[in-house]
Parts: structure tokens; C-alpha cells; sequence
């Protein structure tokens, strides 16, 4: 991939390129930033410049060879690692190179894509992936090979902050000290999930969400109209691959919505009502079926709802960027009912939520105690 291919953040691709030119290269980037932003294609494009020694984001006379290998992830000297678990095809101690496949399919047709997205193609999204020791231990013997093409090695870890503490503690050494000429390079979307000792010793880029308008003439290219692309921009809030997601109707947050407008109209119902009541365990019943990742996805949907209903309930409308397509909801409607009085309870019960789910705990019994809170929640009054 070259940074040409790479939607907006004109002032990054600057950066990385002149320090590459210049001969300034960190032996550790850590590359932060939301879903759909582009730090994956960033990386990649990143790794391709410095291997294949590239300027101003072209191929160069002599590195065609290069380039082919880089783009087909196939490059000797350029190395993964992303969170894996194990599956039908991997029984036990699973690792990145056991997806190899997958994953350069998952780069070719998804760049921007996120974890779910990642879980789903290889089968795995009922459990909990994540980058663990037996990772670590294959990063270091990769690492100890001298280079291929006697120059950089580059070591791309995505989503590092689903790396647990006995894989960091393990590549903390090799992270703070790497053998000549290799660089590593972490993706993360959330920065305090990497331990402080790590990070420390990472000079971190961080990644704002996409323009509206680079997402809107993406969108474009792709063949929607003017106004459709804006739209869809506008609602994606900055993330590319929600963009694609809603311009395929085949967003995740579709089957969300569905899920939230039950959830709410149940629990609306529910005070003073058994059968309402029956139908929140109903529900919880019925999302508890489900994977971890997905319960955990649609609890962070929930939260964006509860924020953007409360910036419409406070007339920030222009804020305001989530749609919910079901019929027969209006966001507006709902938006009184999330105010200063529940918003914060609100918040901390779905964190609550995600934090034991993620935790394995017993997602049924959670996802009722939520259901029932949320109904005095939504009833409590406002100042």
C-alpha cells in the first residue's frame, strides 16, 4: 500500500515520510487512533516506504520486486502480529502466522476494518481474541533472523492494546532494545489499555477521525450521488469503514439499533409491568446467545446512543450525527428521557457492563441486572 492510497491525513503522511527520508526512524511508533481512521493503511503504507525505500509515496526505478511483495503482505522482512484465539482450523495455542491467509484477504477487501470485522472473517467472534504469550514468543524468534534484504525489519502489531500483560512483559525488553534496523510499529485504538512501561518507550502518533468531506469524496469514487455521500459521511462520524458499512446496509449497527429500540420500549413498559419485565429477560436471554465481542459492540453502541441523545436534549443538535432506522423510533422523541439526572448512572452501568463481560462473566445474569437498572434510569425525573 502507498500513502497515496490513503485517505486524508496529509499532515502524518508528511511527518513519516521527511523523518524516513531524513534518516529518523524510531525504533517503536505507537500509531493511536479510532475505528476507521486508517492507522492500519498507515502502517502498512509506512513499512512499504522505509523497506522498499520509496519517495514521495511512489514506486522507485529498481524496487518494483519490492513493492509487489509489500503489497501482497508477502515481503520477508515485513512481520505481523494481531489478535488471534483458537478455532476450528487452530485447536490450541493459536498465532498470527496460523491466520496468515485470512489476514491478507481481511487487508485486501477491509484496510479500514475493525476488530469484529477481523473476529467474523476467521470465525472467531463468539470468543475473545487477543495477542498473548505464545505471540510474543513467535515475535522474538522473528525478530532474531537477520533481515532478508540486509535492510529494515519491520515488526506491525494491530489492535496492541488487546495484548495481555505476560505477551508485553515479554516483548518490553525487545521493544525497549531491538536488534539493528527493526522497528516496530503498534495500532491501537485505545492507548491505556498498553502498559505504561511500553508506551513510554514508543514515540506515539496520534490519528484524528477522517474529515466529512474525505469520506464523502471517497464515497463518491465508490459511485454514490453528492448528497447520498454526504449523508453517509456525515453519520459515520469520521470512521471510514462505518462509511462503507451503511453504504453496503451491511453494518453491525443495523442489528444494534433493533436490538436498542426493544431494549428501551421494553423497559419503558416495565415499571409496574411482570410482563414487561418478562420480556427484558426475554431480551437479555436472547443478546446473551450471542458472542462476547458482539455483547460488547453493542453495549458501546449503546453508549454513543445515550450521548447523542443527550446532546439533542440539550439542543447540540449539530453534534448530533447517529441515525436509527427503525421505524417508528425517533431519536428526538427519546432524547428527553437522557438528561443531567441519569446520564452519568447511565454511563457507568454500561461501562460497568462491558467490564464484566469482557471479564467472562455470566452474560445473561448481566444483561438483566443492566436491563432492570436502565428501567429506573430512563424513569428517573430530570432537574
Amino acid at each position: 500500500m502507498l500513502f497515496k492510497d490513503i485517505l486524508g491525513l496529509v499532515h502524518i503522511k508528511k511527518h513519516l515520510t521527511q523523518s524516513a527520508d531524513a534518516g529518523r526512524i524510531p525504533h517503536a511508533q505507537l500509531f493511536v487512533g479510532p475505528e476507521g481512521c486508517g492507522t492500519l493503511p498507515m502502517a502498512l503504507s509506512y513499512a512499504q516506504y522505509v523497506i522498499c525505500q520509496n519517495k514521495n509515496g511512489e514506486n522507485t526505478e529498481g524496487n518494483e520486486v519490492c513493492n509487489l511483495k509489500s503489497h501482497s503482505l508477502s515481503h520477508p522482512d515485513i512481520h505481523f502480529a494481531f489478535p488471534v484465539s483458537n478455532s476450528d482450523k487452530i485447536k490450541s495455542h493459536a498465532v498470527s502466522n496460523h491466520y496468515m491467509e485470512e489476514w491478507r484477504q481481511f487487508v485486501k477487501e477491509q484496510p479500514y476494518g475493525n476488530l469484529f470485522d477481523w473476529y467474523q472473517l476467521i470465525g472467531t467472534e463468539k470468543k475473545q481474541g487477543q495477542i498473548g504469550v505464545d505471540e510474543a514468543q513467535d515475535v522474538v524468534k522473528k525478530l532474531a533472523l537477520k533481515s532478508y534484504e540486509g535492510g529494515y525489519k519491520m515488526m506491525l502489531i494491530w489492535m496492541a492494546d488487546k495484548m495481555n500483560i505476560a505477551a508485553a512483559n515479554k516483548l518490553l525488553k525487545l521493544i525497549e532494545e531491538p536488534p539493528e534496523k527493526t522497528v516496530f510499529i503498534l495500532i491501537a485504538e485505545d492507548e491505556e489499555q498498553i502498559i505504561q512501561t511500553i508506551r513510554s518507550r514508543c514515540q506515539i502518533v496520534h490519528f484524528p477521525p477522517l474529515a466529512e468531506n474525505v469520506i464523502a469524496d471517497a464515497l463518491e469514487e465508490k459511485g454514490l450521488s453528492k448528497e447520498e455521500a454526504s449523508k453517509i459521511a456525515h453519520e459515520a462520524n469520521g470512521n471510514f469503514n462505518k462509511a462503507l458499512d451503511l453504504k453496503n446496509n451491511d453494518s453491525e449497527d443495523l442489528v444494534f439499533e433493533k436490538w436498542f429500540v426493544q431494549w428501551v420500549r421494553s423497559a419503558f413498559k416495565a415499571k409496574g409491568n411482570k410482563a414487561a419485565i418478562h420480556e427484558l429477560i426475554l431480551w437479555g436471554e436472547e443478546v446473551a446467545k450471542t458472542g462476547r465481542e458482539t455483547q460488547k459492540k453493542f453495549l458501546s453502541y449503546c453508549l454513543v446512543v445515550m450521548r447523542q441523545a443527550m446532546l439533542i436534549n440539550y439542543n447540540a443538535r449539530e453534534l448530533a450525527y447517529l441515525q436509527i432506522h427503525v421505524d417508528g423510533f425517533q431519536l428526538e422523541k427519546f432524547a428527553p428521557f437522557v438528561h443531567e439526572n441519569n446520564i452519568l448512572d447511565i454511563t457507568e452501568e454500561l461501562e460497568s457492563a462491558i467490564y464484566h463481560i469482557e471479564r467472562n462473566g455470566n452474560s445473561k445474569i448481566i444483561l438483566t441486572d443492566l436491563s432492570i437498572k436502565l428501567t429506573r434510569l430512563l424513569h428517573r425525573k430530570a432537574a
